[in-house]
């Protein structure tokens, strides 16, 4: 996430269409009120958290960027044609079809083929129940009750009664054996979860008859599986199975379903984080983030704090230590180890379901816990800068991208099917991603949070989470209120009037954390009908509490003044982003695509207009660059991250690893900068070059030498350089190699099958690698001194103190590497390499790239 890093205290990291239009929908009152009537009173079951969602009909949005999203999301849902995404249905039940197939994901030979009409149902519920609009509730009635014909011909094409799905039950019987098919359970859950919001959101009872049939059917299948065969059902993508069951529930106190729920308990997931730990390196983020969700449900069903406790350190730990800064997770849908960003910036990175679910998650986690403003202020964050900006603003029917690219030069553009390319547009027919599917649900239901009210007992409070333009009828108080004046691109107050009613409540309206980070304190300012209220004690991450009798007029208002902030990325101080307020900044490049991440002049940003959100700032080396927020950005090439080149220090050896200890297993850096390296596998001591100082011996087999992180952190330019005897000539066997991970590095490499020694450099993100080879192999069996400069966009390459290879094109810097977390001497960041077999010494690191001279005179020393 954006740094500084985060505390669970404080969180950090467009115009609307129609400017006169003061709503959504002109759907009327009754039929809104109407449709939330299965969500009024308490939940089965349910852990009673302190607040109470309010129901989508009662909140309207006006015009912001936001109302614009869901109007353009909501003309597809009018368009789509519900038959296309029947048809795998009703073939798989042996009724007939002669609706054209969709393309995709749903595709009739894609085995996740069902999953975008649950998303189209919940998308359906939400926008009917926000905006009253029948249309949007009888075409989920078709759906609904085509199928229900389905399901009731699930034993005549040879399935178990209550199933149904696009794709045959035997595929349930292949996963329990050990199979791995794509991800069954995770399409069922998006069937059950659609169904579930048309019973909740819209009060379709048929809906519920299909669910609960749904719910016996996945009972009768899990419930005489032994623990083998669970083990295997639950390594496959499930989605949130344990959700729904869990929500089927709290709606309708059936026993069986939470029983059922808890059937999906995953241990080799729950138990580190229940222990407080963070193992999340290395696992698909979408597939585990969803089962946390569903144990936040699962401790509103059930009250027990230990699924309150696995979901509130998950949420805590990837949005500080494994987010970037636009509020998002994942690169190519995997965590990584935490607090490595810049190692982990590509065109995949931010996969939007995985935003989208985590919102889920805060606001549930919040709703026990209002004390913790941080949920909110990423929810703020996140809205903001990633799922704002994930729909195509030219696109009448809202087609959304799968990730949000980080990487230099990523872009969002029209528009590809399955396996285009990472930045493009969802399309009517022939994407049907996970991501179409969740940008449904997101862009119909940002009404869902901006208000939450306390229940029982004591002074009733309304709480103003987030500052999108809205109106809220809040019932139980007889009062409605309306908040202009915000939204992400908002200029000048927040304003909260009391348009109709009287009563005495409490409002409690957020401060923003993002106010604490800029480099002088913000402080927030708030009146009431023109009075200055104390804000003293509500620090930024907290909320601000005015408690009063309210009566129609009354008018506050909110100052949350900007600035723009500098935010470090984890791993790199020297790379970070630009926000202003709640927005992050982006550089806009038209046509022009940046092979890496771009050097930024810090000082030279300049903003363009008085309170605007748009600034200019020029790169080293001159070039004038625009700034605008991120989600305003599409259809071209642009830049989050930059770097900032530091000044140059003097010039020093910053560390030096002569490895002559001779004994034990650590190996000290002699100028006291770092802490010991190890020998470790097969690593020994032997005879250095000069028959009496030691080396380390490195067998082929496992030897190598571990060194500590941080190596090369701040450098610009410099020069590595060490004595390697190499004994075997083996292909990619490393002398050293300093980086994150396979994709990330700083290498020099024995030889390659150029059958000469290679240098390179990559940072995730690029097409290729910087590289530079000598014009000869190294000696077998002999010592000989390497040295490897990188500077000025230039690589060279040294051998026995004379160049050996040079490339003056290099487009990255070692900058751009950071606080390299694997250093190794003998060894490759890819485990697929071999280890090479010889001997090293004197391994050293200077802060700059020396002259041929110098090079020449260590290969003296």
């Amino acid at each position: 996430m954006p740094g500084p890093q985060l505390t669970r205290r404080h969180f950090v990291a467009g115009s609307g269409v129609a400017a006169g239009a003061a709503v959504l929908s002109v759907g009327s009152g009754t039929a809104r009120a109407a449709a939330g009537a299965p969500t009024t009173g308490r939940e089965h079951g349910s852990s009673a958290a302190p607040l109470a969602e309010l129901p989508l009909s009662d909140v309207t949005l006006l015009d912001s960027p936001f109302r614009a999203n869901m109007r353009r999301t909501c003309a597809y849902l009018k368009a789509v044609d519900p038959d296309r995404l029947l048809h795998t249905f009703r073939t798989n039940a042996g009724l007939p079809s002669d609706a054209e197939p969709c393309g995709g994901w749903e595709a009739p030979d894609v085995q996740l083929r069902g999953h975008t009409t649950g998303h189209l149902l919940s998308g359906l519920a939400f926008a009917h129940a926000n905006t009253g609009d029948e249309e949007y509730a009888d075409k989920a009635r078709h759906l609904v009750n085509a199928l229900a014909e389905c399901q009731r011909a699930a034993p005549a094409a040879g399935f178990t009664e209550g199933y149904l799905s696009a794709f045959p039950e035997q595929v349930f019987a292949d996963l329990e054996a050990g199979g791995k098919p794509w991800a069954p359970y995770y399409t069922i859950h998006k069937i059950m979860a659609g169904l579930l919001d048309q019973y909740r959101l819209s009060g379709n009872r048929q809906a519920l008859d299909v669910v609960r049939a749904m719910a016996g059917w996945v009972e009768r299948r899990m419930a005489p599986l032994d623990d083998t065969q669970v083990r295997n059902v639950l390594r496959v993508e499930w989605g949130g199975m344990n959700e729904v069951l869990a929500a089927l529930h709290l709606a309708t106190g059936d026993a069986a379903a939470l029983r059922t729920a808890r059937r999906f308990d995953q241990e080799d997931l729950f138990a580190p984080l229940a222990a407080g730990r963070d193992e999340l390196d290395g696992h698909h983020a979408n597939t585990e983030i969803a089962k946390i969700v569903g144990a936040a449900r699962l401790y509103d069903a059930t009250g027990e704090e230990r699924y309150r406790a696995i979901a509130a350190h998950f949420w805590d730990i990837v949005v500080n230590d494994h987010s970037y800064v636009i509020g998002g997770n994942s690169n190519q849908e995997l965590f990584g180890p935490p607090g490595e960003i810049v190692s982990r910036l590509s065109e995949d990175t931010c996969e939007n379901c995985n935003t989208y679910n985590m919102l889920k998650l805060g606001r549930r986690l919040f709703l026990h816990d209002p004390g913790n403003a941080a949920y909110m202020d990423h929810h703020e964050w996140a809205l903001n800068n990633q799922l704002l900006g994930e729909q195509d603003p030219d696109s009448a029917h809202g087609f959304v991208t799968y990730y949000t690219g980080l990487w230099a030069g990523s872009q969002r553009q029209p528009k590809g099917g399955l396996g285009s390319a990472p930045g493009s547009y969802s399309g009517d027919y022939d994407n049907f991603s996970c991501d179409h599917g969740t940008g449904l649900e997101a862009h119909t239901k940002f009404a869902d949070t901006i208000y939450f009210r306390t229940r029982g007992a004591g002074r009733a409070a309304l709480y103003v989470n987030l500052y999108i333009p809205s109106e809220v009828r809040w019932r139980a108080q007889g009062v409605t209120l309306r908040q202009t004046g915000g939204g992400p691109d908002g200029r000048g107050p927040v304003r909260i009037a009391v348009t109709r009613g009287a009563a005495r409540f409490r409002l409690k309206v957020r401060i923003p954390g993002w106010l604490a980070d800029a480099d002088r304190r913000l402080t927030a300012r708030a009146t009431v009908n023109g009075r200055a209220v104390d804000t003293s004690s509500a620090a930024p991450g907290s909320y601000l509490t005015i408690d009063r009798h309210w009566k129609t007029g009354d008018t506050v208002e909110l100052t949350f003044p900007r600035a723009l902030t500098w935010r470090p990325a984890p791993g790199n101080p020297h790379v970070g982003a630009l926000s202003y307020g709640p927005l992050v900044l982006a550089g806009a490049y038209g046509t022009a695509a940046s092979p890496t991440i771009p050097s930024l002049d810090r000082a030279s940003v300049r903003q363009v207009r008085p309170g605007g959100t748009e600034f200019t700032a020029t790169e080293v080396g001159g070039k004038v660059i625009s700034l605008r927020p991120f989600h305003q950005i599409h259809h071209e090439h642009y830049n989050v991250y930059f770097a900032t080149v530091p000044r140059p220090g003097r010039p020093r050896e910053s560390a030096r690893y002569l490895l002559t200890e001779g004994s034990g297993d650590a190996v000290a850096d002699a100028t006291g900068s770092h802490p010991a390296g190890r020998l470790t596998g097969g690593a020994a001591w032997t005879t250095g070059r000069d028959g009496h100082t030691a080396a380390v011996a490195l067998d082929g087999i496992n030897g190598h030498v571990a060194l500590p992180p941080g190596l090369i952190t701040g450098l610009a330019e410099l020069t590595v350089s060490a004595w390697v005897r190499v004994d075997t000539q083996v292909n990619s066997a490393r002398i050293f190699d300093l980086g994150y991970h396979k994709s990330t590095y700083l290498f020099l490499a024995a030889r390659t099958g150029t059958g000469r020694p290679r240098a390179a450099l990559k940072i995730a993100g690029m097409e290729g690698e910087d590289f530079v080879d000598a014009d000869a192999p190294l000696p077998t069996g002999t010592w000989t001194h390497v040295a490897l400069t990188v500077g000025d966009a230039s690589g060279v390459l040294y051998v026995d103190g004379a160049e050996a290879g040079r490339n003056d094109a290099f487009v990255s810097s070692p900058l751009l590497l950071g606080a390299t977390s694997r250093n190794y001497l003998g060894r490759s960041q890819n485990s697929t390499h071999p280890y090479l077999h010889g001997a090293v010494a004197g391994f050293r690191i200077h802060n700059r790239a020396l002259p041929a001279a110098d090079i020449a005179a260590l290969a003296r020393a």
